[in-house]
C-alpha cells in the first residue's frame, strides 16, 4: 500500500507541476521520481543509482535513435520532401475524395514530421483543396487530424512510440508492422465520424496559397529516407523470427546489422540528404536544419531519459512484488496501461510526456500484469499510443495549433478534435484487445 500511496502521490506532483506551474516535464518527472522514492522509503544511494543507471540505460537505447527520427523529418520538412509527398497523395486520390486524401496524407506524413508541424504545413493544401471541393473544412480538418493522430502515437519513428518500446523492451519492427496495422483500422470510425458528424460543422475558409519551395525535390528521394529505414527494421523482424531460419550466411548479417533500429535510421539520414539542392551550411550549420533538429530533439530526449529514470525508481523500489499476482495471465490486464496513459494524456496535454511516463510506470509492472510475452510487450507499446491520444483538449499544444490555424472556436474544436481523439483512441484499444484474445 506505501508504494502505490508514494506512486499516487508522485503522479499528482508531476500533473500539478506541469499544469499548474508550468514546469517542463523533465523536471517535473525527475521531480516526481525523487517524490516516489522518498515517499518509498527508499535510500539516497538507492534513489542515486536509479537516477544514474535509469537515465543512462534508456539513452543509451534509443536517444540516437530519437535524434535520427527527428533529423529525417526537419530535412523533409525544410526541403520541401514532405510537401510532395503530400502533393502526390492528393494526386492519387483525388480531390473528390478530399476527407480521405487529407487522412491518409496526415497519417504518412507524422511518421517523419511532428504532427503540429505536419499540421501547418497542410493546413493552406487542406484550405484550398475543400473549397474547390465544395466540402465541409471542418470535416476534412477532423480526417486530417485524426491521420496526424494515429501515426503520431503508434508508427515509429516517431519519437513516442519509440521510447515507449525501448522503456518496455519491444521489438521495434513488430511495433511497426502491428502499429500500421492497428492504426489504419482505427483510423475507419474516425473517416466516418469527419464525414458524418464534424462535416456538419460550419467553419468559414480564407484561402491562402500554400509556401512552395523554388525547386521541389523528385518524389522517390522523398520517400527514401521513410521507406528504406522501415524495410530495414521490418526485414531484421522477419529474419530474427525462429520460424525462418535464416542461417549466418553474409547477406543475412548485413541485413541483421543494417536492419538495427538505430544504423537504420542513420541510413535515413543519410538518404535524406538527397534532398537538399546543396549540401552548405543552410544544411549542417548549428542555425540550419541539422542545428535545429538537434534543438527539437533534445526535449524529447531529455524527457525520456527522466521517464528512464521514474521506471528505475520504481522497479528498485519493489513496486512490482507489492501488485498483486492477480493480475498474472488476465489478458485484461491490457487495459491498465491504456487508462493510465488516458488519464495523464487528458490531465496535462503531451502524448509523448503520456507516453514516455506511462510506459516507465508499466515496465516493472509486466509480468504481474500478464504482459511479458513478446507479443504482448507489442500490444502494450500500442495500447499505451491508443491511451496518449485520448483526449486531445485546451491542455494540448495540437488543440490550439489546429484551432488558431482554422479559425475554429474552441467548441468547435472540442467537436473536432477532442471528440475525433476519443473515436480514434477507442477503437484502437478495442482492436488491440480483440488481437490480444485472439493471439495472446
Amino acid at each position: 500500500m506505501t508504494y502505490l500511496i508514494a506512486l499516487i502521490l508522485s503522479l499528482a506532483v508531476l500533473i500539478t507541476g506541469i499544469i499548474k506551474f508550468k514546469v517542463h516535464p523533465f523536471f517535473m518527472l525527475l521531480l516526481a521520481a525523487l517524490t516516489y522514492g522518498f515517499a518509498a522509503g527508499m535510500s539516497a544511494q538507492q534513489m542515486v543509482e536509479a537516477i544514474n543507471i535509469g537515465f543512462g540505460e534508456i539513452l543509451g537505447k534509443i536517444g540516437l535513435i530519437i535524434l535520427f527520427g527527428v533529423t529525417i523529418g526537419t530535412i523533409l520538412e525544410k526541403s520541401g520532401g514532405a510537401l510532395v509527398i503530400a502533393n502526390r497523395i492528393l494526386q492519387l486520390i483525388g480531390k473528390k475524395s478530399i476527407h480521405l486524401a487529407m487522412m491518409l496524407t496526415g497519417y504518412v506524413l507524422s511518421i517523419p514530421i511532428f504532427a503540429d508541424s505536419a499540421l501547418m504545413m497542410m493546413n493552406p493544401l487542406n484550405k484550398m483543396l475543400s473549397k474547390k471541393a465544395g466540402v465541409s473544412f471542418a470535416g476534412t480538418t477532423a480526417a486530417l487530424a485524426m491521420g496526424l493522430t494515429a501515426s503520431h502515437v503508434m508508427v515509429p519513428p516517431t519519437p513516442g512510440p519509440i521510447a515507449a518500446a525501448g522503456i518496455l523492451g519491444a521489438n521495434l519492427g513488430d511495433v511497426i508492422l502491428w502499429g500500421l496495422l492497428i492504426s489504419c483500422l482505427a483510423l475507419v470510425p474516425c473517416y466516418w465520424y469527419a464525414r458524418s458528424v464534424a462535416d456538419k460543422l460550419k467553419v468559414s475558409v480564407k484561402v491562402e496559397v500554400p509556401s512552395r519551395p523554388e525547386e521541389q525535390p523528385a518524389l522517390w528521394k522523398s520517400l527514401l529516407a521513410i521507406l528504406i529505414p522501415l524495410l530495414l527494421i521490418l526485414v531484421k523482424s522477419v529474419l530474427e523470427y525462429p520460424a525462418v531460419n535464416p542461417g549466418s550466411g553474409f547477406l543475412v548479417r548485413i541485413f541483421l546489422f543494417l536492419g538495427t533500429p538505430v544504423i537504420a535510421l542513420l541510413v535515413g539520414v543519410i538518404l535524406s540528404l538527397l534532398l537538399p539542392k546543396k549540401l552548405d551550411e543552410a544544411v549542417f550549420s548549428s542555425s540550419g536544419w541539422v542545428g535545429e533538429s538537434l534543438k527539437v530533439a533534445a526535449p524529447i530526449i531529455l524527457i525520456t531519459g527522466a521517464g528512464g529514470i521514474f521506471g528505475k525508481m520504481l522497479q528498485e523500489s519493489g513496486l512490482a512484488e507489492s501488485v498483486t499476482a492477480g493480475f498474472k495471465g488476465a489478458k485484461w490486464g491490457i487495459f491498465v496501461p491504456f487508462l493510465l496513459a488516458a488519464c495523464l494524456k487528458t490531465t496535462q496535454g503531451s502524448s509523448t510526456v503520456a507516453l514516455v511516463t506511462t510506459a516507465s510506470i508499466c515496465a516493472p509492472l509486466m509480468s504481474f500484469l500478464g504482459l511479458d510475452s513478446t507479443f504482448m510487450q507489442t500490444m502494450t507499446v500500442l495500447a499505451i499510443g491508443a491511451g496518449s491520444s485520448v483526449a486531445s483538449h485546451v491542455n494540448d499544444s495540437f488543440f490550439w495549433v489546429l484551432t488558431q490555424l482554422t479559425g475554429m472556436n474552441v467548441k468547435q474544436g472540442y467537436q473536432v478534435q477532442t471528440a475525433g481523439t476519443f473515436v480514434f483512441g477507442v477503437s484502437a484499444m478495442l482492436l488491440i484487445y480483440i488481437v490480444t484474445q485472439i493471439l495472446a
